[in-house]
């Protein structure tokens, strides 16, 4: 989408005759339908030093000039586009207005500076890294960009901006950046009016304006090959069972919804270690390679910045960035703009999107709309916020609303765990979640142990994860998460006095579950959850404790930087009854989700020792039950290292 696109000629006229804010207030109101004329005004000093650019006899007339074009896939937008050809080529020149006066380095990290910003310093991308990863975006998944070999240029004008001596914007640490889209600032116009003559000597006899924002999103064959050799001979991605049912059902049901036109959504529900994510990466490399553009859509930021690790290397970060999306980006997008989106995770979509959650109307519905085939990923039983809304009831309505054709399925073979379904019943009925069948039986080859020493736990961790970096630290959020000391280890968050114990909340939000020195470091629900490793080490706060065998909850102790139960006490104060059971099934179902993170095994210590006395008997008893005389019990225990 562009808010605005003409010749040369015809944009100096607009900036000249003191038509353009106008008609860009139009097109944004017609287009989109909500602005400001103040908001609009903003831009009238950059589009007139652009006029002034634009004011050489040597670019032709009849080059095509666009503003605002609004990257498909994406809320990014391309402040300017000029477009024409060399002689040999045809070129769009990508121009990324900056109104900065003021830059600071930032060489801790790649690719960014600090720069005043709605009333204070903010970090943020390079101008030149911003200018190439646009243009990056639109190679990358822009159909007619590729089929018709369009070549795009980018480059970044700071018009206000004054360049000094050993000046930060220009350090060395940036050159790679530089050297991809160069920066022009005040005083440099005739350089940027170079650059643009060097790609556009003849006008836009093509209509490349008209050809980018048309192009079919469709990703490119280099990505579509990196991809491939994510799954090639990759255990972690092989389909089982009736996980390779039903991802062939789903296939070809994306595949059929979309030569029909019947817009189709599918659910699949599936407890803890079902196998949805592989079966979700499986659908998205596979799709992608039948040329449709599908995306895998998470809440949460843990699973989809593990992916991206793993592609790390063999595609570009911005390539990655557009195939793993978060669910609050798509209430701007439009009627079947997709073809396939892949919700892993379904129970952590939330109602409204944005930092301040204001943003569109239902994030359920805002993916059906978006796309020709939707397909959900869900276990009810993981929802651990306030704010977690996702449901199959929800998604129905909204599927029918939309007039969206419905297909279910449920995964019921358990593959974490070591395959135990048992594990996964006998721990609802330990947390008392739900009464099952199995309170006793919890089957043999799972390794669950219970600690009375956190650091023996640790240790314990430290050592199992020597063999493949698989092995884990995680606690519930009854520990605060400070802001100051974030990036150093030695700064300790979760502190358990009694056992001189102490350990970091997780440095890195990104990797952390896969970085080799992150096992010493704590993970939280919001880290961990949609992961899985071989063994986790769980930390239960004093929010789950327990009194006469009964576990209770108490969501008082939750630290306050924890945002899971925001706004809940607001609602104790109105209702509460109706606050406590919502806080009470979150934080069991919070452990619950934690304590089935491990494939191999699962080790605890609770702060609260009646709760860990808990946790022991049911142990005891469950082993008791697999026909253990009480001798055989006594040396299970002693195997189990302090449980």
């Amino acid at each position: 989408m562009i808010i605005y696109e003409a010749t040369k000629t015809e944009f100096i006229s607009d900036v000249t005759n003191e038509l353009l804010v106008e008609r860009l207030y139009d097109s944004y109101q017609q287009k989109i339908g909500r602005t400001s004329k103040s908001e609009i005004n903003s831009w009238e000093n950059s589009l007139h030093r652009m006029s002034n650019v634009m004011q050489d006899n040597e670019i032709p007339d009849d080059t095509s000039v666009a503003i605002e074009f609004k990257i498909p896939n994406t809320s990014k937008r391309v402040d300017f586009l000029i477009a024409g050809h060399d002689g040999a080529q045809d070129h769009v020149v990508i121009v990324e207005l900056k109104q900065w006066s003021e830059v600071e380095k930032v060489t801790s990290k790649d690719a960014l500076v600090s720069t005043y910003l709605g009333g204070k310093m903010r970090t943020v991308t390079h101008p030149s890294y911003q200018a190439w990863s646009y243009a990056a975006l639109i190679e990358d998944f822009n159909q007619n960009v590729q089929d018709q070999h369009i070549a795009l240029k980018p480059c970044a004008y700071l018009h206000n901006y004054r360049k000094l001596e050993n000046d930060p914007l220009m350090d060395p640490h940036y050159s790679d950046h530089l050297a991809k889209a160069p920066v022009f600032a005040k005083g440099e116009i005739q350089k940027l009016r170079d650059f643009i003559k060097k790609y556009v000597r003849y006008g836009d006899h093509n209509q490349l304006i008209y050809q980018i924002e048309r192009g079919k999103i469709r990703p490119s064959k280099s990505l579509q090959d990196s991809l491939a050799s994510l799954l090639k001979g990759n255990q972690e991605f092989v389909l089982i069972d009736e996980q390779k049912v039903f991802y062939e059902d789903a296939y070809h049901l994306a595949i059929e919804s979309i030569k029909s036109k019947q817009k189709t959504v599918m659910v699949i529900e599936g407890g803890p270690g079902t196998g949805k994510s592989v079966m979700a990466i499986n659908l998205l490399v596979n799709l992608i390679n039948e040329d449709l553009t599908a995306l895998y859509v998470s809440k949460n930021s843990a699973p989809r910045n593990v992916y991206a690790s793993k592609l790390k290397g063999t595609i570009k970060k911005t390539q990655i960035d557009n195939l793993f999306k978060g669910s609050g980006s798509f209430y701007e997008s439009q009627k079947n703009e997709f073809d396939v989106l892949i919700i892993d995770e379904a129970h952590r979509l939330n109602e409204k999107s944005g930092l301040f959650s204001n943003l569109g109307e239902n994030q359920i519905k805002e993916v059906i709309h978006s796309s020709k085939f939707t397909i959900f990923f869900i276990d009810e039983n993981q929802k651990v916020t306030l704010k977690d809304i996702g449901s199959i009831d929800l998604i129905k309505k909204f599927a029918n609303e939309l007039g969206a054709e419905l297909v279910q399925g449920k995964l019921t073979s358990q593959f974490r765990c070591d395959g135990s379904d048992a594990y996964i019943a006998w721990l609802d009925d330990v947390l008392q979640i739900r009464q099952t069948a199995n309170s006793n039986d919890r089957g043999v080859d799972y390794d669950f142990r219970v600690y009375d020493d956190p650091n023996e736990m640790l240790r314990e961790i430290e050592e199992l994860n020597k063999k493949n970096n698989k092995s884990r630290m995680l606690a519930g959020y009854c520990w605060e998460w400070p802001k100051n000391g974030r990036t150093n280890t030695l700064h300790k968050d979760i502190l358990i006095p009694e056992h001189n114990f102490n350990i970091s909340w997780n440095l890195s939000d990104s990797i952390w579950a896969i970085q080799q020195d992150s096992v010493s470091e704590a993970g939280c629900i919001h880290t961990s959850q949609g992961l899985e490793f071989d063994y986790v080490g769980v930390i239960i706060g004093p929010d789950l404790v327990c009194q006469d065998d009964k576990v209770m909850t108490d969501y008082t102790k939750r630290a306050k930087t924890d945002q899971s139960l925001k706004g809940i006490k607001t609602l104790a104060k109105e209702n509460p009854e109706k606050a406590h059971a919502i806080a009470d099934q979150i934080i069991r179902n919070t452990y619950r989700t934690l304590m089935t993170r491990g494939q191999k095994g699962c080790f605890i210590f609770s702060t609260d020792p009646e709760l860990n006395e808990y946790f022991r008997e049911r142990l005891k008893k469950s082993v008791v039950y697999q026909d253990l005389s009480p001798r055989q019990t006594e040396v299970a225990a002693e195997d189990r290292s302090k449980y």
